[in-house]
């Protein structure tokens, strides 16, 4: 019989010192490396999230704290986008907010 349980968390592991990507990784973690206009991250957590995952665990590393900072709201970025009509920026980082829980750990 098959089981009709849905996966609904995911653990993303996001720690390690991104020694292959060194220098860039001495101050930005890997996980934010750009591909395109994006970081990394958010690729992943987007993929999770159109399988119907709910729930994302963020393993992180000590120092990688611009990962949590980028889930976060920015009240004067935000602001400033929206004063600038440039709101369009934010849909996509708004929609990931309010569909899907981020848990930030750290190792």
């Amino acid at each position: 019989m098959i089981s009709s349980n849905k996966v609904k968390k995911a653990v993303i592991p996001a720690a390690g010192l991104g020694t292959r990507f060194f220098p860039a990784t001495k101050t930005i973690p890997k996980e934010m490396l750009p591909i395109v206009d994006k970081p990394t991250i958010l690729y992943v957590i987007e993929e999770a999230m159109n399988a119907g995952i709910e729930d994302i665990v963020l393993i992180q590393g000590r120092g990688k704290t611009a990962i949590e900072d980028f889930f976060d709201i920015s009240y004067e970025l935000e602001s400033k986008l929206v004063k600038d009509g440039k709101e369009d920026l934010l849909k996509n980082l708004n929609h990931i907010r309010n569909n899907i829980n981020i848990i930030s750990l750290r190792q």
